[in-house]
């Protein structure tokens, strides 16, 4: 059940599995959006951690060590053992998630239950991981051999922290490969929690390791580093770029990156219009629209716009506020000042821009980090807020025709992570299907998520991809063996 009044027990970095204190000794807060108050100093990881750390998985990765020579079949039961563990601690690792992040403990605990099945879904692969005989010319015997990339380096956000703590360990662990993870600065103690559940687990020394810190500190060593093999990371494309300059200029390491998005959800006359307001509603607003594939631009046939418009804009008004911690709450705080600061800017924007608001457009007092959810109608493609990603609860609503028309315009942007389309008429889908630029298409229903279900984006919202079969990919590298018969 919720508990705001919950002890810290681990707030030191994470090496070999042994908690320890920063080299400089430096703490950094962690923050209560709800109520600005801090919750816990925290270590403060930097170059120095991080080359601990580097040096501690690549021992756990030598070709002779436990982790190495540990069977397949053995490494996915460690790895099921671990997401059992991470489930009999869902109630502690949900409160804490909610304290640091300020989402409601109800969706926490959802985000702990999507955690468990990714890394069971993956314990599943360990074994099953291999490579193929290949009928080359000549007297050979070729086959491949697929094996672990080596020290993953991996760099996680703020708004998902246990789900996406694990959607990189998970591929990792499954492969081989041994991890330096550092969370974001705003949401660090999940991560650490999970960090002693993985000792308590069985994982050998050094398997998982977790640099708390900044990202031009902490994240810059880990995407620079000479002995790190890959860095993956998910956040902004902003900082995306700046990972794989890093990760060129050292070593030119594996790079996956999960970026950002301005995602179109399509929404075509011959669908229910109560329907679709609330499948629009829900795919922008969800975790306070601090989601990299929110539909936040929504794009809304003429015919039905004005009555689409007015429902939204109802739907949106009619919330009630309050703390993580309250099980009625439908809208708590943003994770940061920066965060909240950052939407409210965008909310003027909008507005500066001729878009008309329909609801919310303000923030709510002053305790927390909190803005109402907000509608804008007379949306135009070329404005500020229907260009640039806000991650916060704004919807933007569009006015389209033709599908066509509609195709072309959602495909106007840098970004390609999701897309979604709500219509009767599967002619129509299956073209938006096969012309939208985005890595994800949802139809007649958006942010459909599964362990099952590979996950990434086209152009500027990243490179590989997560979850699914392909989301080991990245972990491994392919060596091709001939044997003269």
């Amino acid at each position: 059940m919720a508990n705001p009044n919950m002890k810290i027990q681990y707030n030191q970095i994470f090496i070999n599995n042994s908690f320890v204190n920063s080299v400089s000794g430096k703490m950094f807060p962690t923050i209560n959006p709800a109520n600005k108050k801090t919750i816990a100093n925290v270590a403060e990881g930097d170059k120095e951690d991080v080359d601990l750390a580097v040096n501690a998985a690549r021992a756990a990765f030598q070709p002779n060590s436990e982790w190495r020579t540990m069977n397949a079949s053995d490494r996915g039961k460690l790895i099921y053992k671990f997401s059992e563990l991470i489930e009999k601690n869902k109630i502690h690792l949900a409160n804490l998630e909610s304290l640091d992040n300020g989402k409601p403990y109800n969706s926490s605990l959802s985000d702990v239950q999507l955690a468990v099945s990714v890394l069971q879904y993956y314990a599943g692969f360990a074994d099953k991981i291999h490579g193929k005989t290949i009928p080359s010319d000549g007297p050979y015997f070729t086959f491949t051999k697929v094996q672990p990339v080596g020290v993953v380096g991996s760099i996680i956000p703020w708004n998902y922290p246990i789900v996406l703590t694990l959607i990189k360990l998970a591929p990792a662990l499954a492969t081989g490969c041994t991890v330096v993870l550092k969370p974001a600065e705003q949401t660090p103690l999940t991560a650490l929690y999970i960090a002693a559940l993985s000792k308590e687990t069985g994982f050998p020394d050094g398997v998982i390791n977790v640099v708390p810190g900044y990202g031009p500190t902490a994240g810059k060593a880990i995407a620079s580093h000479p002995d790190v093999n890959k860095v993956t990371f998910t956040g902004s494309t902003e900082v995306g770029k700046l990972i794989m300059e890093e990760a060129a200029k050292s070593n030119l390491k594996r790079v996956s990156l999960e970026l950002g998005g301005k995602s179109p959800l399509v929404i075509f006359d011959d669908f229910d219009v109560d329907e679709a307001v609330k499948i629009a509603h829900d795919s922008v607003f969800v975790n306070m629209g601090q989601n990299c594939c929110a539909a936040s631009r929504a794009f809304v046939q003429e015919n039905i716009y004005d009555e689409f418009v007015k429902k939204a804009a109802k739907l949106a008004s009619d919330k009630k506020v309050g703390d993580q911690f309250d099980a009625d709450t439908q809208i708590w705080p943003l994770v940061s000042e920066e965060q909240y600061n950052r939407v409210l800017s965008y909310i003027e924007t909008g507005k500066k821009e001729g878009a008309k608001l329909e609801a919310g457009g303000s923030k709510v007092g002053d305790t927390g980090y909190y803005v109402y959810p907000t509608v804008f109608s007379n949306v135009t493609d070329n404005m500020k807020i229907a260009r640039e990603e806000i991650f916060g609860p704004v919807q933007q609503i569009i006015k389209f025709k033709t599908l066509d028309e509609v195709i072309k315009r959602a495909n106007n942007t840098e970004y390609g992570l999701a897309s979604g389309i709500l219509t009767k008429n599967m002619n129509t889908a299956m073209k938006f299907m096969d012309n939208i630029n985005a890595g994800s298409v949802w139809i007649n229903s958006y942010l459909v998520f599964s362990a099952q279900i590979t996950f990434g984006g086209f152009k500027q919202s990243g490179l590989g991809r997560e979850l699914g079969e392909d989301g080991l990919k990245d972990y491994l590298e392919i060596k091709s063996v001939s044997i003269r018969q």
